[in-house]
């Protein structure tokens, strides 16, 4: 490489690296939600307009564009968001291992020197496993800062009995998980029968203790927008820590309106109580683009006190791959193969 070409690579990654630093705060903390006593009253008056939520979300994705090194910016900022997931029934400690191994370092070497984004220390914001790689992966992470969160209570479809899924939280909050992720019993959504979902997540939230919660309402299986914003505000009141659409198992996961009324319902919320709660958008999240979209439906519906990992997680892995080949064609010009980018 050539005086001038050097002199030209460092002055981008220089100007790059301006916009990309104060755009990635540090990894913050959020004020967990203690939730509340049971309101009936909060769910009388939730009622969704489908058509205005539609409406909504096309102008969302037709009048919003990120270029250039604002584009790195925000995919850093999603990275940080990412909660790497293994949930295989041929899962191993290799493949955990493996796993960990990427979320400590989710952007290989050369594409993170490139961006000036060194100082940063991109990590992933978790790696989500079963309950019986819990140790194996906390084991792996140990002295990252990365949280190890455990899917639970029966995943994915919630029949076990109370107590076995009661037993299953607590074993993995003593096996070193910070945070659990719990799904909800749908019945009790179609039938209506808000008291026993709420005494079902407060349960669960005992349980939890110190780990956070992440509460599932599988979106795909409610029948109607207004069941998705009801579920989501009957389980903040119990004291999800986020709301979280779907186990990602389901035939429909997350999407763009589903996303948006639970957000809004979040908005509620903090409204009511002054409290902050997550959210968590899983499955059939895997493109660049799309991340996009979402962060920029969090960045004008919650504000950018949620654009962290104490506050916004993606559940996916795939898109991982195809933000890092986004990030090495905006500093070589090329978008490269998907096998220069492994993932576990």
């Amino acid at each position: 490489m050539t005086a001038v070409k050097k002199k030209t690579a460092a002055a981008s990654a220089k100007k790059r690296s301006n916009v990309v630093a104060p755009l990635f705060a540090s990894r913050a903390i959020a004020e967990r939600n203690p939730g509340t006593e049971f309101n009936a009253r909060w769910l009388t008056d939730i009622a969704i307009n489908q058509s205005a939520v539609e409406r909504r979300i096309a102008t969302l994705k037709g009048r919003r564009s990120v270029k250039k090194a604002w584009q790195s910016a925000w995919l850093l900022r999603a990275i940080s968001c990412i909660d790497l997931t293994t949930l295989s029934g041929d899962d191993t400690p290799g493949r955990v291992k493996r796993l960990c191994a990427k979320a400590r370092n989710p952007v290989r070497a050369d594409i993170i020197d490139a961006l000036g984004a060194q100082s940063l220390n991109v990590t992933t914001g978790a790696v989500c496993v079963y309950h019986v790689m819990v140790e194996e992966a906390v084991a792996a992470l140990a002295g990252s800062g990365i949280p190890v969160a455990a899917v639970s209570t029966g995943f994915p479809a919630c029949m076990a009995p109370i107590e076995t899924r009661l037993a299953e939280i607590r074993a993995s909050v003593a096996a070193g998980a910070a945070e659990i992720d719990i799904v909800i019993s749908r019945r009790y959504v179609l039938n209506q029968q808000w008291d026993k979902l709420y005494d079902e997540v407060r349960a669960y939230r005992e349980a939890c203790g110190d780990a956070r919660m992440k509460t599932i309402i599988s979106t795909g299986q409610l029948a109607t927008l207004t069941n998705v914003a009801k579920a989501s505000m009957v389980c903040m009141m119990a004291g999800a820590d986020f709301i979280k659409t779907s186990t990602g198992m389901e035939s429909v996961n997350a999407t763009l309106p589903v996303s948006l009324v639970m957000v809004r319902m979040i908005r509620k919320y903090f409204e009511l109580t002054g409290f902050k709660v997550g959210f968590k958008p899983a499955g059939g999240i895997s493109k660049a683009k799309d991340a996009l979209d979402y962060l920029v439906m969090i960045k004008e519906e919650l504000g950018v006190g949620w654009l962290n990992a104490a506050l916004y997680r993606f559940g996916a892995s795939s898109l991982l791959g195809d933000i890092e080949r986004q990030l090495e064609h905006q500093v070589t010009g090329c978008y490269s193969a998907s096998h220069r980018h492994p993932l576990a």
